[in-house]
């Protein structure tokens, strides 16, 4: 009898196993997703739409709200600082998804294929938690220690230019319209180094060693080993760490706020900050947030050209 009830129960359960694997999900499965959604609404969707309807007022943010249509927009696309700050967003995007992305690569891949080969794992690990640094430090300690670095007066920089006999090449690195925008880039890609070496540092985990193993008994150096395993093994993780990159570089605004304050003049004014000006220092939320709404689209127009073209890369991939 024992035996008997033993097969019903096995029988009975049999029908359920299969609906799972089949894909249906529980009704009960969807409760969990509630939580996320209701805090993704209150937090994303109700604030970006009010944003949208404050964007055709003029509004000083107290008082009564004037509805003016597109007259924010109209003045925004004739704005010259609106398009001299889209202008700096793509030398942000140089700065914090370019340039740390190739360097990152080449660091992580040097740590990993020969760092941790020849000096142990521990030591590419101390050396990644070194160039992860700069990403946990606050805003504003960054941004103090690397004013004092750069003052024109006993700066450390110029102090050591000195030091060294290269009195010309001293200058007032912030405060100089030529060299204030490429100084901020400069930080930011010692800001940014670190995400990139540490994600494909984690990527290159899952590689198969028996293809490094095998390209060196062929002779391959590190470098065919590099253009020919490295990079095509972690090209889903280059996509992430180039859209997560470019939507940080979009929305840059706390380095700007403490090195520069989008000076001198608006020659490091960025999209970002410059709707912070209009919507704390002038007053004048309606236009601030026609900057903030333009920006979001902007944002999630990259967002979708990245996944799209993400998803055709892997689709050519499978294809092969």
């Amino acid at each position: 009898m024992t035996t008997v009830n033993t097969a019903d129960a096995k029988q009975r359960r049999r029908p359920r196993r299969a609906a799972i694997g089949t894909g249906e999900r529980s009704p009960v499965y969807w409760l969990y997703l509630i939580p996320g959604g209701v805090l993704f609404t209150a937090v994303i969707v109700v604030p970006f739409l009010m944003n949208i309807g404050l964007s055709f007022a003029r509004w000083p943010g107290v008082g009564d709200i004037s509805w003016i249509g597109f007259d924010n927009y109209t003045r925004l696309f004739a704005d010259d600082t609106f398009w001299t700050s889209f202008k700096n967003s793509v030398a942000m995007i140089v700065a914090m998804v370019i340039v740390p992305t190739a360097i990152g690569l080449v660091l992580a891949s040097v740590l990993f294929d020969i760092i941790g080969k020849r000096f142990g794992a521990k030591t590419a690990s101390t050396l990644r938690a070194m160039y992860y640094l700069p990403q946990i430090l606050p805003v504003a300690v960054a941004g103090i220690v690397w004013g004092w670095i750069l003052r024109p007066q006993n700066g450390a920089l110029n102090t050591l230019l000195e030091a060294v006999g290269l009195d010309g090449l001293t200058q007032n690195w912030l405060g100089d319209p030529d060299s204030a925008l490429p100084s901020v880039m400069a930080i930011l890609v010692w800001v940014q180094i670190g995400y990139p070496v540490v994600i494909f540092m984690a990527a290159l985990q899952r590689v198969d060693p028996e293809l490094y193993e095998a390209a060196e008994l062929d002779g391959a150096g590190w470098w065919r080993r590099f253009r020919a395993i490295t990079i095509p093994q972690i090209r889903p993780e280059m996509f992430v760490v180039a859209l997560t990159a470019t939507i940080a570089s979009m929305k840059v605004f706390g380095p700007i706020y403490v090195l520069t304050g989008g000076g001198p003049g608006d020659t490091t004014n960025v999209p970002s900050y410059f709707a912070y000006q209009h919507f704390f220092e002038r007053a004048n939320v309606g236009y601030g947030a026609a900057i903030a709404t333009i920006l979001t689209l902007i944002i999630i127009a990259l967002s979708i050209v990245f996944i799209r073209f993400q998803a055709r890369s892997e689709r050519k991939e499978r294809g092969r």
